[in-house]
């Protein structure tokens, strides 16, 4: 006997249809594509903005952000330049790097926002990671695939080694199926309260003048290593 046809049950059906009502055009397929068209295009980084508000000016941001971090990143390991050069391109990366945490947390209270009056189920899936931070995820995956397949395909690659390039480039991209197909079945799954996730705030502290003891002192005229005490002491204790 042949094997049947897959068919999506009716529970499975109505999770995709209240998914697709709730977060219509945020699936994992269209935030794909909208990442692979942008690592395709070099100038696309420093052009102009194209969302101006909600989920997708968000996604935008931190998929800009990534593809800065990840040209920075490269330059950071240059040899042929001087130190303060390297320097410059390290603040940069810790710039890009806020700047991408910020925009993970923006997409959170857009999805969020979306699903606020559904309740989670008693027994629903608490995901420990947010649909924001898997959305940066596939964006950095975007950059690994493409930039794996660039080093495939650059000029004078031995064969092998191109080989092995294209082996991993296969494996980054079913990663990234993978998890794409988790992120659509967490939003799925949320539209109807059988799944959630929650807004943790970063709360990156060493980008903060009053956190960073560095810098506190700093701000405060007392430059000395950290003893580990709290920017809130004072100078008697």
């Amino acid at each position: 006997m042949g094997a049947r046809p897959w068919r999506r049950s009716g529970a499975r059906r109505r999770r995709g249809a209240a998914a697709v009502s709730r977060f219509d055009g945020l699936d994992a397929a269209a935030i794909v594509a909208f990442q692979d068209a942008r690592v395709r295009d070099p100038a696309w980084a420093a052009g102009a903005p194209e969302h101006a508000n909600g989920a997708w000016a968000a996604i935008e941001a931190n998929h800009r952000s990534n593809v800065m971090l990840w040209d920075a990143e490269d330059q950071a390991r240059r040899t042929d330049v001087p130190d303060a050069t390297i320097a410059a391109v390290k603040r940069a990366i810790d710039r890009y790097n806020q700047r991408r945490n910020d925009a993970v947390e923006a997409i959170d209270v857009e999805l969020l926002a979306a699903i606020a009056d559904i309740a989670p189920r008693a027994d629903a899936w608490h995901n420990s990671e947010t649909a924001g931070a898997m959305i940066d995820r596939l964006s950095i995956l975007a950059l690994k695939v493409h930039h794996m397949r660039l080093a495939a395909a650059r000029p004078g690659t031995a064969p092998s080694d191109r080989d092995a390039r294209l082996a991993k480039a296969a494996t980054l991209a079913r990663q990234r199926d993978d998890l794409a197909r988790c992120y659509d079945t967490l939003l799925a799954k949320a539209a109807t309260g059988e799944a959630f996730w929650r807004l943790y705030r970063q709360h990156k502290m060493y980008n903060d003048p009053a956190l960073n003891p560095y810098l506190w002192r700093e701000a405060i005229g007392r430059v000395g290593p950290s003893n580990g005490a709290s920017p809130a002491a004072t100078a008697d204790g």
